[in-house]
């Protein structure tokens, strides 16, 4: 029993390293979204123009940019 019991370690502490291993690589995927993909700080999209659902043409009359009304005129 002893012997099993050796034998059973290294493999436990092989799979918690490959765990944990595998945990910090795909670690950068959940990044803060002003960085890219190689860990360097870039500037960060503004989010209130990111979600903004009306858009203004060049006559510079506002329009529903997405969703069932999109194109209808809308107040700016």
């Amino acid at each position: 029993m002893i012997m099993a019991s050796r034998i059973e370690r290294p493999a436990m502490l092989r799979l918690t390293l490959a765990v944990a291993a595998a945990t910090l690589v795909s670690a950068p995927s959940y990044a803060a979204p002003c960085k890219d993909a190689k860990g360097r700080f870039m500037k960060c999209a503004d989010k209130a123009a990111a979600t903004s659902s009306v858009t203004k043409d060049a006559k510079g009359k506002c329009h529903i940019a997405s969703g069932p009304k999109k194109g209808q005129f809308t107040k700016c």
